[in-house]
């Protein structure tokens, strides 16, 4: 088995071996560098589910790494993944709220969709059909080992499995295909996903064949590892809207500083940056530096014995402080849902306009045209 075959199994298996993951470091590393010289070459692919408002932990994770690599150049498509909802839940629920919401929240964080093409699920059916072909390609065994559906599995209790959740790594396959993305930024746990995605486009050559002799149908996705730091929930847990312990973007400041007054914190006066032993306390300090862009030790120093009371007014003040001018964009843009659907129809536009064409290219790679 070769080392990229290997890896293939590894991580299909739901496991990344440390080798694997120094290779894929050492390749963002890379591309990050060929971006900073010329994006495009890049086209980036990434979405979320609308199961919840947006919060903190969504902005410092990964919201703004996308308006970073959209103001550096690359062609970024960001799918809303409004059929991915009910992989996991008996309905909708307020999904078109929740829908607009996103967009809101996209639109007032700096997405630009003049640069950056937004679109929902549900939107584009030729993203859709893509499913048949690709789930040929894969295994029930495959689909079993897959981390991500492991995951959900475990969510969801005794609650049988659904198809759609089974089948969940091929439709995100789906969502990263349709467009050709050749680069996915995410976090390492996400890796073996994404080795089913390039299974999929690497299977679907050597079954179907090509349209052009000199290339495959679907380019080979890689990772843009985040190096994001992780925010936790209020509570010292991870940062989940089910639990809520969350901050949303879109909270105003007195519900902002209700929230942040409940924290959890130690009885230690003394504030100190100590993830490893104080992992509630280097949390809160964690937030106020990514807000003011100050060293969270130099936040701890400047707090000193202020104990957990000075510690939750300085992260308050930080927290209000840095998305003020974000929230007031988002007021604006959430009065008019009007200009809103006005986006998100540009984008499923654009994104329809790419997806019947890869289509077509699918159709003719399998002799499908008739």
């Amino acid at each position: 088995m070769s080392a990229s075959s290997a890896d293939a199994g590894e991580q299909l298996a739901g496991s990344t071996s440390e080798a694997s993951l120094r290779r894929t470091e050492a390749r963002s590393i890379e591309i990050e560098a060929q971006i900073a010289k010329d994006p495009s070459g890049f086209r980036v692919m990434t979405g979320d589910r609308p199961t919840g408002n947006l919060h903190l932990g969504h902005y410092f994770g990964s919201l703004a790494n996308r308006v970073r690599i959209q103001d550096a150049g690359v062609d970024t498509f960001i799918l809303i993944a409004d059929y991915q909802v009910i992989t996991d839940r008996d309905g909708t629920g307020p999904i078109h709220e929740r829908v607009l919401g996103m967009l809101a929240d996209y639109l007032a964080i700096g997405l630009d969709p003049s640069r950056t093409t937004i679109y929902a699920h549900s939107a584009v059916p030729a993203l859709n059909q893509l499913l048949l072909p690709f789930l040929s390609l894969v295994t029930d065994a495959e689909l079993r080992r897959n981390p991500t559906v492991k995951a959900e599995l475990e969510a969801t209790g005794d609650r049988p499995m659904s198809g759609l959740l089974l089948t969940y790594p091929v439709h995100q396959a789906a969502d990263i295909l349709f467009c050709k993305a050749n680069l996915v930024p995410v976090g390492k746990d996400q890796l073996p996903h994404l080795e089913q995605t390039r299974v999929v486009a690497r299977r679907f050559d050597e079954r179907y064949g090509r349209v052009d002799p000199d290339r495959p149908v679907f380019p080979q996705a890689e990772a843009l590892l985040s190096t994001a730091s992780t925010v936790l929930g209020l509570d010292g847990t991870k940062m989940s809207k089910t639990k809520g312990n969350v901050i949303e973007i879109g909270m105003d400041a007195d519900t902002t500083a209700k929230l942040i007054k409940k924290a959890v914190t130690d009885s230690d006066r003394h504030i100190s940056y100590d993830p490893q032993n104080r992992p509630e306390v280097s949390n809160l300090l964690l937030l106020a530096s990514l807000c003011t862009g100050q060293d969270p030790v130099a936040v701890a120093e400047g707090i000193g014995d202020g104990g957990g009371g000075t510690l939750k007014r300085v992260v308050t003040e930080a927290v209000n402080e840095f998305f003020a001018p974000i929230r007031a964009r988002r007021t604006e843009l959430a009065a008019d849902p009007g200009a809103l659907i006005d986006v998100l129809r540009r984008g499923n536009a654009q994104a329809n306009e790419v997806a019947d064409a890869t289509l077509a290219e699918v159709r003719q790679a399998m002799n499908m045209v008739y």
